[in-house]
């Protein structure tokens, strides 16, 4: 019987879907550089060049969906944030953004520089029907990488976002002088907590489904296909993952405050004060925000990764000696 997960590999030649089920000895290729898998003779995995190209096209895409959908962020943090009956304030959507630019452009290179070459190593060594589990590891992994960029900049983003600060060189100066280093590091078991699931999950669905997608269609997918599956992992993924995101963002914006001991006091008293249904707060422009920024952000990062691999220099044909 054909396993659940899907198979990571394409041949050149059409593949009925029964036979992308059985396992394959003959040399089967993804035309795509980045997903590429071979079960016979594969080129030499070139770590240095997959972290170059996975660095370029990683900065790129997180500085494009940054940028395009920080007011619907900033919508979002100012949301969850707010206690009781608080009003929501819609002025200064954008506040923050430079400095938040400024963590978005390194965590985002570093993420998927670190995830593609760990996920095509990964590749190489699972069997095609844990492929799944490839894009979790690699996934989860990326994120404790990026997380410690990242961070020091939602910290200060969300601060800023929800008035507490002006400009993000004060948030900086105010957060060493009052909190130390650690405050730059406010709800990071939080942050982790969110992250890494979301990270692994929405990773694992769009490269799943693409995978079947391909499949399906015999063919590799264009820009607006790789979109659309993109929006369809964010939007999915955001839902799923509001609870830890509302935790992640009254641990991050109480400051010195300490309204909060911790994760588990955060659930507590909020279960306490505003009900379970708080935990929902923002789902709204959270999936929103992710379906769209999904579909810009794999949309680009798939553009950048085909642009760069289509610049690589050629590798001279093997020559096959006669027997």
């Amino acid at each position: 019987m054909c396993p659940f997960t899907l198979s990571v590999m394409v041949s050149d030649s059409a593949i009925s879907l029964p036979d992308a089920c059985m396992k394959r000895k003959r040399n089967l290729v993804l035309k795509n550089a980045f997903a590429s898998v071979s079960m016979g003779e594969e080129n030499p995995f070139d770590f240095l060049r997959t972290l170059f190209e996975g660095v370029i096209a990683g900065g790129t895409a997180g500085v494009v969906v940054e940028t395009a959908l920080y007011p619907i962020d900033t919508i979002k943090t100012r949301l969850q944030a707010a206690r009781g009956g608080e009003k929501l304030i819609l002025k200064g959507l954008y506040s923050g953004l430079a400095g938040n630019l400024a963590g978005v452009l390194p965590a985002s290179a570093l993420f998927v520089g670190v995830y593609e070459p760990i996920k095509q190593k990964l590749l190489r060594i699972f069997p095609e029907n844990l492929s799944a589990l490839t894009h979790l590891t690699a996934g989860a992994v990326g994120g404790i990488a990026a997380s410690f960029i990242r961070v020091p900049t939602e910290v200060i983003k969300q601060r800023m976002q929800t008035g507490q600060f002006t400009s993000a060189s004060g948030a900086v100066r105010f957060i060493a002088s009052k909190e130390g280093f650690k405050g730059f590091y406010a709800g990071y078991g939080s942050f982790l907590l969110r992250d890494l699931p979301f990270d692994a999950i929405q990773f694992c669905i769009y490269e799943q489904i693409r995978i079947g997608y391909m499949l399906a269609a015999r063919r590799n997918l264009n820009d607006p296909e790789n979109a659309i599956i993109g929006a369809f992992a964010g939007a999915l993924t955001g839902a799923i993952t509001t609870p830890l995101d509302v935790i992640k963002t009254r641990l991050m914006v109480q400051g010195s405050a300490n309204q909060y001991k911790g994760i588990v006091d955060c659930v507590q008293t909020i279960i306490k004060e505003e009900g379970p249904r708080a935990f929902l707060k923002g789902i709204g422009p959270r999936v929103l925000w992710i379906g769209i920024g999904g579909s810009i952000f794999f949309g680009v990062l798939e553009s950048t990764k085909r642009f760069l691999a289509e610049r690589r220099p050629t590798q001279p044909q093997n020559i096959l000696k006669k027997n």
